[in-house]
């Protein structure tokens, strides 16, 4: 970095000033690909839903956001069919919404159980961990799931608080049932927490009925938005739990008791508590016009359709799927099996290079093992399952000649 001297005026005097010069990189155009993003996240965004993104920015307390505010909302307990007072957006990724799920239900005196079959149930329990809060899991090979015995098992166990599971795990592209868990978990006294961001939208939620008392998703997935503001909802069970805590939660930024007024759901005027990511909030609000639209039996038969398309096309082309049961299979993120002997990172970068399609690439333990195939929104269609198809069997083949 090279300094010189800038004069620099103002009404009274004139001063020299030593000033490291700007970034090269920064008086040029930005430069990036188009690219199909056909990992497990995020998805492409629709047209409408970049437009909405870069509409003029409005205030956080402006009646015309707030109202934008509250159409998010209800879209929110349209996705989550819930009826949930707390219902609102957390500003960040999913992983926000873990934090705040996490900070919110859980303090030093509870136990929280853990359901591990892949990479985020460990990012979770790694979470409440970093809160001094006692974790205890239960473990299912990643591709497996968890059956209700095995979850009463450990309640019984355990006598948690809490219990977090995975529904759409996608590093092991399984979908864990939810159905009977919620009762389960109320028989204990006990929460029910779950991570559908890799999920939800695209398959089957009925919150309110499976009595989940916190679910939290992503923008990026089956919304096809832009990441920055992630949906979360809290039962009146969870809501209460907030309530009576005898230690204040830990973060000023994810206490529900300031998102819940700002997001209007206390019945009090909404006050300051942060700027929020004014433009993600336009973007979500558009996937999830999107959305419902479309209809969310019809969005659920459109991920199902797809997804056998293409398990029928790898199958054809000699590939091995990592869950071989397919009524755990999740049809938005598929887990491929490498071959042995292939190169996985080569057959990546041969789709990327050539055909723009981006395929992702093993997370957590089957890193290097396994590829993962995102089929979520805006993605979803049956072209795009043939043009990842064709990308991926000519990958193989040219990497294959490659090596030889």
């Amino acid at each position: 970095m090279t300094n010189r001297q800038i004069c620099v005026i103002d009404d009274n005097f004139t001063k020299m000033s030593n000033v490291s010069l700007p970034p090269e990189c920064l008086l040029k155009p930005m430069n990036f690909p188009h690219k199909v993003l056909m990992g497990p996240g995020p998805s492409n965004c629709p047209p409408r839903v970049l437009g909405a993104s870069a509409l003029p920015m409005l205030g956080p307390l402006h009646p015309e956001f707030t109202m934008i505010m509250d159409e998010v909302k209800a879209g929110i307990k349209y996705i989550f069919q819930t009826n949930n007072e707390w219902t609102v957006c957390v500003s960040g990724s999913g992983l926000a919404a873990m934090e705040t799920a996490c900070l919110n239900l859980l303090e030093p005196c509870d136990t929280a159980l853990v359901g591990i079959n892949g990479f985020w149930g460990e990012r979770f329990a790694d979470m409440v961990h970093r809160q001094g809060i006692d974790v205890k899991t239960i473990h299912r090979p990643t591709g497996e799931v968890f059956t209700l015995e095995e979850i009463e098992e450990a309640l019984k166990k355990h006598k948690p608080t809490l219990l977090f599971l995975t529904h759409g795990e996608s590093s092991g592209s399984t979908l864990q049932p939810l159905e009977g868990v919620g009762t389960l978990c109320h028989k204990y006294n006990c929460l029910l927490l779950v991570d559908s961001v890799a999920a939800c939208g695209g398959v089957p939620m009925f919150m309110d009925k499976w009595e989940i008392d916190c679910l939290y998703i992503g923008a990026q997935k089956v919304l096809s938005a832009p990441p920055g503001a992630s949906p979360i909802s809290f039962s009146k069970r969870a809501k209460e739990k907030v309530k009576k805590r005898v230690s204040p939660i830990r973060s000023f930024n994810f206490d529900m008791n300031h998102l819940a007024n700002y997001w209007a759901c206390d019945g009090d005027v909404r006050r300051y508590h942060h700027t929020g990511p004014i433009s993600c909030i336009y973007g979500i609000r558009e996937g999830l016009a999107v959305l419902a639209e479309q209809g969310l039996e019809e969005s659920w038969k459109k991920h199902k359709h797809c997804a056998e398309l293409l398990y029928e096309g790898l199958e054809k082309i000699g590939l091995e799927l990592l869950v071989k049961d397919k009524s755990i299979r999740n049809p938005c993120v598929t887990a491929v099996k490498v071959p042995d002997g292939v190169d996985w990172k080569a057959v990546i970068v041969y789709a990327r290079k050539t055909y723009r399609v981006e395929i992702g690439a093993g997370l957590g333990a089957l890193a290097g093992k396994v590829w993962r195939i995102g089929l979520m929104g805006y993605n979803c269609t049956p072209d795009n399952v043939r043009l990842v198809l064709r990308a991926l069997e000519e990958s193989l083949r040219m990497t294959r000649t490659a090596k030889l």
